[in-house]
């Protein structure tokens, strides 16, 4: 490219329109690699390009892009049930009506067109790294990795909750050394998940959805002749609490940024990551606004009842004890999906980090399939829980 360059610039017999035609051959011919160190998007700030997702076959593709944003941001409307506690149905059918289109369409475009124009693992560590410097990048990816160490934490702590109130596995109800041991056992295992690869990640999320999904899609069709739309007018006693609702809300419908930072294992990110995420928008706004018009308006439940794990007991009243116990083994699935998308996520952040720099090499390091320094740093943190 270099060589090209000087001995264009080194003829001034040619006229400015034939410069500029050579330029556009030029830019036709490069390789798509020098083409992304040539708009800057594949280098780091002041080092080497993020090359962490070149060379890997086994790219993640549309459908199972969609359900990793979806399992990043939502999981299913499990912990949508305060919402109604705090400022009743209407206000609740409203908020998932609105706040994913607010709040959830500009977060999702701007992360389609930075994961578009940065197309390589890290995500926006990346992107604060070019913008503000390496110092903002490594804190940035810090904080992020902390609090999705933290998160994975509290989902296998959640599965032996509900393995225990079921009275699947009483002995892990309470704390002890049976949970303790379960945790631990349950984190190592579903870590093996992303030692095999994302593309093995990324199909499971879909299949993970699917089956957690499932019983909201029968809950809405069986509510339908039980639905009475006077039944969404019901008021809450005494004040709303705003601030409740808003935060739930806010913490059921965030993170649409947190797949970026896998954009270098995306095929044809270009592509792919703009209509996922306008795919994912519109499946998480689904997934949250009919299983809660239908348990609103299918029931008679006051406001005070909707407490989290309500909305099994809505399934029950609407189609019997199979779909109450179905819907409650969702929220399970619902939270190994969450698992795996968030440790596949913070993987690739890392894998990314360490590309730019900002971390030890060791971290770039994979297996056959995956970046297995990150996946072998979270076990003891969230198996500690």
């Amino acid at each position: 490219m270099s060589q090209e360059f000087l001995l264009a610039t080194e003829q001034p017999s040619q006229s400015h329109e034939q410069q500029e035609l050579h330029g556009v051959v030029r830019q036709e011919h490069t390789p798509p690699g020098d083409q992304q160190l040539q708009y800057g998007y594949a280098a780091r700030q002041g080092g080497g390009p993020t090359s962490s997702g070149s060379g890997h076959k086994h790219k993640i593709t549309l459908i199972p892009l969609v359900f990793l944003i979806y399992f990043e941001v939502a999981g299913g409307p499990y912990g949508a049930e305060k919402a109604v506690l705090a400022a009743g149905p209407l206000f609740t059918l409203l908020g998932f009506l609105i706040f994913p289109f607010a709040w959830g369409v500009p977060e999702s475009l701007i992360t389609a067109e930075l994961a578009t124009a940065f197309p390589g693992n890290g995500g926006f560590v990346l992107w604060a790294d070019h913008a503000f410097g390496p110092l903002a990048g490594f804190l940035l990816g810090m904080w992020k990795y902390l609090s999705i160490v933290i998160n994975i934490a509290a989902y296998m702590a959640l599965i032996a909750d509900y393995l225990g109130g079921s009275g699947v596995a009483p002995a892990v109800a309470q704390p002890g050394g049976a949970r303790t041991a379960a945790v631990i056992g349950m984190t190592l295992l579903l870590s093996l998940v992303n030692y095999a690869g994302v593309s093995v990640v990324g199909w499971g999320a879909v299949a993970l959805g699917m089956v957690s999904l499932a019983p909201f899609v029968l809950m809405t069709a069986m509510a339908v002749p039980k639905v009475r739309p006077s039944r969404w007018a019901s008021q809450v006693k005494g004040e709303k609490d705003w601030r409740l609702f808003f935060n739930t809300l806010f913490w059921n419908l965030n993170y649409w940024d947190c797949a970026s930072t896998m954009a270098g294992e995306v095929e044809r990110p270009e592509r792919t990551f703009p209509r996922a995420l306008a795919v994912a928008v519109v499946l998480i706004a689904g997934s949250y606004l009919l299983p809660l018009m239908a348990a609103t308006g299918a029931t008679d439940a006051s406001p005070d009842a909707w407490v989290n794990g309500y909305l099994a007991d809505a399934a029950g009243i609407i189609g019997g004890p199979w779909l109450k116990y179905w819907t409650g083994a969702g929220a399970v699935i619902s939270s190994i999906g969450m698992f795996e998308a968030q440790m596949s996520s913070g993987t690739f952040q890392l894998l990314g980090m360490a590309d730019m720099g900002l971390l030890p090499a060791v971290f770039s390091r994979r297996a056959a399939r995956t970046a297995w320094a990150r996946c072998s740093s979270s076990p003891p943190s969230s198996g500690s829980a």
